[in-house]
């Protein structure tokens, strides 16, 4: 058979086989065995086998076996520090093609012991990827000598290729599932979230209303001086305290405890049932302080915040579930002002004078009409160089009352009040304003993310707006590049594409922000006009300690790889963070370890001294 037939063939024989249903639906060893007997018979090969790196990377170690009288999960290892030459050839060469094994350097090292007993005389290896990494190898091994034909080298580096994609498939399958998991839970410390207490919350109040008996309480809890902690000792100390706060909570036991949820940065809510008689729960808030009054100590430090409680009835003080959200954290800003560190019951006239979020959205709307918003900077670094490479524009807004605040302190407000599109337009002008300014300093800033939400990008007038604003202030757009979070890209498609790449073709650039945290499918991620991946800082805390954050971020950076996209990490803030991401091939850095978000005139001063 000529060359090209043969080549034909054998590719015609391994797509029928991976594009069947059966062979989709099956598990791993299942298709690791039709692929090594496919392999086998095809090239009439009497051993073909799949070996993977273990974490260590110090051996390759057996996956599975096909011999012409089995097939087996072999557990077989072979050790780099025994075989240098083959260990070497995989890393620089890839492809091995050897016809005589005992006796070639590469492979001769295991010729003693593994080769002759079992009258191995030539190999064929190529190698297997997870993502951008050389994590294992598909090896054939004959018994009679042989040069290895291009169409038999082309059918293994197709064999080995598949079970990359398996690879690759398989790691994307546990990081959604991950993800999936952070639709529920908070990931900082694995309780329920704000919608899965909304849902809890809802249940029951149906239950008590449809039996016409039972109760509930909600206990709005807000931890005191969090904010002077991610101040003066940075935000993965008041992560850590966050996290602590947390554990301490879930396993407090108090009657009546239903449902434990962390509801924002530094707030959780807590569901009673039944026992929510005012002597009970005054007695469940003073256990619930005294846990959280407790000293923290960490890196040498010992932490000490306090608590302020808010306290709402179902039914009662309230009927709906938001009701009853709203009735908790008011009573628990009425706490607040009363000097912290205390519980408050709602009442009729807490409504009106506490400083709930229904004051600071008026508030907001009132620094946004006035253009008294704010925005600091945070540089990216290129991992290469840990040069400067481009900016990120964070907004802010100085309360009269309760000073700077950051977005995670007001964007909720934001978003349910309607006015994340008039905030981004806000922040829009802000940052043209500063580049302006530098320019006509003769500076010229580096690229600069501005985060747009969902209610942006889903309004056609978008791109116009961007253009508008930045010919009033002589900005190119191209200056530009925007941050969209997967849950911004879940909208009309048609519409959603028309409008990125409207910007796009104005010269802007796009990202996809805070990755890992939504739920994106890979056809509209290949199908946008993305740039740039930004991996969430909930995944960076723990590397490369936590073997699932590590997964997860080498997950998302091979399906970058495969989508042709660059990778920033955001929350870098230990140089561990830092090597392990750049020995990952991560391209770009934000984070502590660098700046925090500094004000333009500060940003100007440390980055940007004029001469």
């Amino acid at each position: 058979m000529h060359d090209t037939d043969t080549f034909v063939t054998f590719h015609k024989a391994l797509t029928e086989l991976s594009h069947s249903p059966a062979f989709i639906d099956k598990k791993r060893p299942q298709k690791l065995a039709d692929l090594t007997a496919l392999c086998a018979r095809l090239l009439e090969v009497e051993r073909v086998s799949v070996w993977r790196f273990p974490e260590e990377r110090d051996r390759i170690e057996s996956e599975w076996l096909h011999t012409a009288d089995s097939a087996t999960g072999d557990k077989s290892s072979l050790y780099q520090s025994g075989n240098p030459e083959y260990f070497a050839a995989l890393e620089t060469e890839r492809v091995l093609s050897v016809r005589d094994a005992q006796n070639d350097p590469r492979t001769q090292a295991f010729a003693p012991d593994y080769l002759i007993p079992l009258n191995i005389l030539s190999m064929l290896d190529a190698p297997v990827f997870d993502g951008a990494r050389l994590s294992g190898v598909v090896c054939l091994e004959s018994t009679h000598q042989r040069n290895w034909t291009l169409p038999e080298i082309s059918f293994v580096i197709a064999i080995a290729d598949t079970i990359s994609l398996i690879n690759t498939h398989e790691a994307w399958l546990h990081s959604q599932r991950a993800l999936e998991y952070v639709t529920r839970y908070d990931s900082l410390t694995g309780l329920s979230n704000i919608e899965s207490l909304r849902d809890r919350i809802g249940h029951l109040a149906s239950k008590i209303e449809r039996r016409g008996l039972g109760s509930l309480a909600l206990i709005w809890i807000d931890v005191d001086r969090l904010k002077s902690i991610n101040d003066g000792l940075g935000p993965q100390v008041g992560d850590n305290v966050i996290a602590e706060v947390g554990r301490r909570l879930k396993k407090l036991s108090v009657p009546g405890k239903d449902v434990l949820a962390r509801i924002g940065g530094d707030e959780y809510a807590l569901i009673v049932r039944n026992h929510t008689m005012r002597d009970s729960l005054e007695l469940t808030a003073s256990r619930i302080r005294q846990e959280i009054n407790k000293p923290i100590r960490l890196n040498g430090h010992s932490i000490t915040v306090g608590a302020s409680l808010g306290i709402c009835h179902l039914p009662g003080d309230c009927e709906t579930t938001e009701e009853l959200l709203r009735g908790a954290e008011a009573a628990m800003y009425n706490a607040k002002q009363r000097g912290r560190d205390q519980a408050c019951f709602f009442d009729s006239s807490i409504q009106v004078t506490a400083r709930s979020r229904f004051v600071l959205e008026n508030e907001l709307r009132a620094a946004i009409s006035n253009h008294t918003l704010e925005v600091f900077y945070q540089p990216i670094l290129s991992a290469a160089e840990l040069k400067l490479e481009s900016l990120e524009a964070l907004v802010r807004w100085q309360h009269p009352q309760r000073g700077w605040l950051s977005p995670i302190e007001f964007l909720g407000i934001a978003r349910s009040g309607g006015l994340m599109y008039a905030m981004g337009e806000c922040v829009l002008r802000r940052v043209c304003e500063h580049w302006q300014q530098a320019h006509n300093q003769g500076i010229t800033l580096p690229e600069i993310s501005v985060n747009l939400a969902a209610e942006q990008v889903s309004i056609p007038e978008l791109p116009s707006l961007v253009r508008e604003t930045c010919h009033e202030y002589d900005v190119p757009v191209s200056a530009l590049h925007f941050e969209v979070t997967e849950d911004s890209i879940q909208g009309d498609f048609s519409s959603l594409n028309s409008i990125l790449e409207e910007l796009v073709a104005d010269g802007a650039s796009l990202s996809i922000d805070d990755f890992g945290t939504g739920y994106s499918s890979l056809s509209r991620l290949k199908s946008l006009p993305f740039s740039r991946i930004k991996i969430d800082r909930s995944f960076i805390s723990q590397l490369p300690d936590d073997e699932d954050d590590c997964a997860i971020t080498l997950s998302i950076i091979g399906l970058a790889r495969g989508l042709g996209l660059s990778v920033v990490a955001e929350g870098v803030e230990t140089k561990a963070h830092e090597q392990w991401l750049v020995e990952q091939g991560c391209d770009y850095l934000q984070g502590y370890l660098y700046s925090k978000p500094l004000p333009f005139n500060a940003l100007m001063d440390k980055f940007f001294p004029l001469p």
